[in-house]
C-alpha cells in the first residue's frame, strides 16, 4: 500500500494530536519534525505528518514551510493532504491559517477546501459557525487570554474572513444532519458561489463521520485533529488503506521522568496545580531567565537533588502563569523575547537533562515542546498510546537511547495528566526493547 495521508501541522503538539488519532483510528503513522528533504520513509507507513512551528512565525515564513512540506507529501505519494491547526482556531488576523489554506490550494490546483476545526471530545464545538470550547464561547474560554494568539471572536467565518480575500462560507448542522450527500451538494453550491473556505458546524463523532465521508476525496482538507479520527474508515471504505493492528505498539520506557510546562492556558494551570499538590516542581522566572544562567543551573540543581532523593518519581519544572504574572513579564521583556527566554531555557533543561539520565519526558505547550523537538535534534517520533484524547506518547532515538516523549498542547488533558502519563505509560503493555 502506498502513503495514503500526508499532513502538515502549525505545532508539533498538534502534529502529535493528529498523528495520535490517526494511529488509533487504525493508520500507521509516522511524524517528522521540518521537511525531511532526501530521507526516505518507511515502506508500511500509512499516513505522515510533518510538525511544523508556523502557526504564530511571521505569514510568509508560515507560507514557504508549509509549501516544502507540501511538496514533499505530494512526492512521496500522499493521495490526500489535510493541514492541520488547532482546535481553538488560535491565530491573528493576518494568519496564518487562511493565508496558508490559501497557498495550499493554489499549488494544488485546487478551488475549494473545508475547515473542521473541532474535537468533540475535547469540547471543542462549531455551531452556526461559532467556536465553543466546552460550553463557553472561545473568546470565553480563556483563550481571550492567549499570549501570542488571543482569540476575542468566535465567529470564525469572520475570523477567516479578515486573513483572506476569498469568500468563506458555511455548512450548518442541519444540513449535516442530512447526510454526506447533502453536504457534497451544499458544497458544490458553495464552489458555484465561488465560496472557497467552508466553516463545517461539528457537535459530535457522527458529524465528523459524516464530513469525513463527503470529502474523502477532496485534494485539500483542514482542521483539527477530530476529523483525523473519522478519515480512515473512509480510507478503508476506497480500498487504500488495510486494517492494523497495533499501531501503537512501543519500546518498554525507562529513566527518569520529567515533566517541562511552559504553557500558560487554564488547562495547564490546573494541571501545575494538581501535579505540585502530590510531586516536587520549581518555577521558572522570565525575568529571572533573561537577566543570567542562575536560574537555569538552580533549575539543573533542583532536578538533580529530586533524582538523587527519589529516582523513582517524577518531578515538574514550569515556566506556566496566570495571565497578570505573563503580563508583567511581557511589558518588562516583550512579548517576543518573555516567551523565547522560556523556550530557551526549557530545551537547554531537556537537552541537559536527557543527556543525565531522563527517559521519559512530558512536555505542555506548542512552543514550548517546538523548542524542546528542535533542541534535541529529534526528526522522527514513533506514535504510541494515548495518555488523554489528543495527548499520545511517543518514542524517539537520542544519544542511542530511546526516549519516551509525550508532547501535549496547552488546553489538552484532564487535571491529573501530570500524574497519570507516566503510570500509563508503564502499565501499557510495551515490548522489551531486546525482544
Amino acid at each position: 500500500m502506498s502513503l495514503v495521508l500526508g499532513a502538515i501541522a502549525d505545532d508539533f503538539t498538534g502534529a502529535t494530536d493528529l498523528a495520535n488519532n490517526l494511529v488509533r483510528a487504525g493508520m500507521r503513522t509516522v511524524q517528522v519534525l521540518g521537511v525531511p528533504g532526501e530521507r526516505a520513509l518507511p515502506a508500511d507507513v500509512d499516513a505522515v505528518v510533518v510538525a511544523l512551528k508556523s502557526r504564530s512565525c511571521p505569514v510568509d515564513e508560515a507560507i514557504a514551510d508549509s509549501l516544502a512540506a507540501l511538496d514533499w507529501l505530494k512526492a512521496m505519494g500522499a493521495k490526500q493532504i489535510f493541514f492541520k491547526y488547532c482546535s481553538t482556531f488560535d491565530s491573528t488576523d493576518a494568519g496564518n491559517i487562511g493565508p496558508v489554506a490559501d497557498a495550499l490550494l493554489d499549488r494544488l490546483k485546487a478551488m475549494q477546501t473545508v475547515m473542521v476545526p473541532a474535537f468533540p471530545a475535547t469540547g471543542r464545538t462549531v455551531y452556526q459557525g461559532h467556536l465553543f470550547v466546552g460550553d463557553r464561547l472561545l473568546n470565553d474560554s480563556g483563550m481571550q487570554d492567549h499570549p501570542l494568539n488571543p482569540m476575542t471572536d468566535a465567529d470564525l467565518v469572520r475570523v477567516l474572513g479578515r486573513q483572506t480575500p476569498h469568500r468563506v462560507g458555511a455548512v450548518s448542522h442541519a444540513v449535516i444532519s442530512e447526510g454526506a450527500g447533502t453536504v457534497r451538494e451544499r458544497l458544490e453550491r458553495l464552489h458555484d458561489e465561488d465560496v472557497r473556505h467552508v466553516i463545517c458546524d461539528t457537535l459530535d463523532d457522527t458529524d465528523l463521520d459524516v464530513l469525513a465521508e463527503a470529502c474523502v476525496d477532496h485534494e485539500l482538507v483542514t482542521g483539527g485533529s477530530g476529523l483525523g479520527l473519522a478519515l480512515p474508515a473512509q480510507y478503508r471504505r476506497k480500498g487504500w488503506l488495510k486494517v492494523q493492528e497495533d499501531a501503537a505498539r512501543l519500546s518498554r520506557a525507562e529513566g527518569h521522568q520529567l515533566v517541562l510546562s511552559g504553557s500558560c492556558s487554564r488547562a495547564t494551570l490546573g494541571q501545575v496545580a494538581h501535579f505540585l499538590e502530590r510531586h516536587s516542581g520549581l518555577a521558572l522566572d522570565p525575568l529571572a531567565l533573561a537577566a543570567s544562567d542562575t536560574a537555569i543551573e538552580s533549575a539543573l540543581d533542583f532536578v538533580r537533588d529530586h533524582y538523587a532523593q527519589h529516582p523513582d518519581k517524577p518531578v515538574l519544572i514550569y515556566a506556566s502563569a496566570a495571565p497578570e504574572s505573563i503580563k508583567v513579564a511581557q511589558q518588562k521583556l516583550g512579548v517576543a523575547k518573555a516567551g523565547a527566554v522560556v523556550e530557551a531555557a526549557m530545551a537547554r533543561l531537556a537537552v541537559t537533562l536527557v543527556k543525565e539520565g531522563v527517559g521519559r519526558l512530558l512536555v505542555a505547550g506548542g512552543e514550548t515542546s517546538g523548542a524542546v523537538v528542535s533542541a534535541l535534534a529529534l526528526s522522527e517520533l514513533r506514535i504510541g498510546p494515548q495518555i488523554d484524547p489528543g495527548v499520545p506518547w511517543t518514542q524517539a532515538q537520542v544519544n542511542g537511547r530511546t526516549l519516551s516523549l509525550a508532547l501535549k498542547s496547552g488546553n489538552f488533558g484532564g487535571v491529573d495528566i501530570f500524574s497519570r502519563a507516566f503510570p500509563s505509560l508503564d502499565e501499557a503493555g510495551l515490548e522489551d526493547q531486546t525482544s
